[in-house]
């Protein structure tokens, strides 16, 4: 099975000298992201994937979350319960 990690920029050739990633630490993991979605961008290439059959794969390790380990919709509902919190005294 093929993952492919198309990070919201396709194709990459098309992307200037800017850094792609500006919040990693420059090291091997994340050369070897952004090499990987090099090869697998470009056209013509050994490893070219079209871009109809590429997948992205999120896993919620912790990466995306906020400052709190709280889920975002969880978050979402507690300001929207506060928001509304004065129109409800039922509450």
């Amino acid at each position: 099975m093929v993952v492919a990690l198309s990070l919201a920029f396709t194709p990459f050739s098309s992307i200037a000298a800017a850094d792609v990633l500006p919040s990693w630490k420059d090291g091997t993991a994340k050369q070897a992201i952004v090499q990987f979605v090099k090869q697998v961008t470009t056209k013509g290439g050994p490893k070219f994937v079209p871009t109809a059959e590429r997948i992205a794969v999120f896993d919620n390790d912790g990466t995306l979350w906020a400052e709190q380990p709280m889920y975002f919709q969880l978050a979402f509902a507690l300001d929207r319960v506060k928001a509304l919190a004065p129109q409800h005294p039922e509450w």
